[in-house]
């Protein structure tokens, strides 16, 4: 997004063997991009489109790549926050304002970013182990942060180190037992798959939904 001369289509395409696609507003600038990618042999790979960002589909992209202005960065945070969860995003010199980047590095002095978008998993959910046992736990999440309290059979308890990457969720808790338990599990929508792990070692399938 803001493809600019290419470079990173081109790169994508031919270092990696990547399909990819460029949007770019200016003109001129999208017509010498587009002598770029036929210049470098990869018009079968790389494609450029002069275009509005906000206007273009790119729904379906795996990895997004901007280098944009951070109010044009955050007018497009809420699409891309409604993309397939695990999408990767990044960015060059700007961040997402408050939606914190997964990782951060530094390239000869510039700032590049990372987010992968997580799933959306605010919200109440049963969830279910091999033997029936039922577990009802709140979540609330702010972008890829999770926290929330599980009810398993006695008071309510706190989960804990709760991470979220993509559609991956993980978090632990301890049951009516004083158990600490730990769930590892991928989220579809609003449905729930994973592995229930107590302390011991010992594990069971567990599937949940979202009320």
């Amino acid at each position: 997004l803001g493809a600019g001369d290419g470079k990173i289509a081109i790169a994508a395409g031919k270092k990696f063997g990547a399909t990819a696609t460029g949007i770019e507003y200016n003109p001129d600038m999208a017509k010498l991009a587009q002598c770029y990618v036929q210049a470098e042999g990869v018009a079968d790979k790389v494609k450029i489109i002069q275009g509005d960002i906000f206007k273009e589909d790119f729904s379906k992209a795996t990895v997004i790549t901007m280098y944009l202005l951070p109010e044009l960065n955050l007018r497009l945070r809420p699409i891309i926050l409604d993309m397939k969860p695990g999408t990767r995003v990044t960015s060059h010199q700007f961040t997402m304002g408050d939606w914190a980047p997964d990782e951060t590095a530094e390239v000869e002095y510039r700032s590049a970013y990372l987010w992968i978008v997580p799933a959306k998993v605010d919200g109440n959910w049963t969830l279910r182990d091999q033997s029936g046992a039922q577990f009802n736990v709140n979540l609330k999440q702010v972008f890829q942060k999770v926290s929330g309290e599980l009810v398993a059979g006695g008071p309510r308890q706190p989960i804990v180190g709760a991470a979220l990457r993509g559609d991956e969720i993980k978090f632990a808790f301890n049951d009516d037992k004083g158990v600490t338990r730990t769930l590892t599990g991928t989220v579809r929508g609003n449905e729930l798959a994973g592995v229930l792990k107590a302390a011991g070692g010992a594990e069971t399938k567990v599937t949940g939904s979202r009320r």
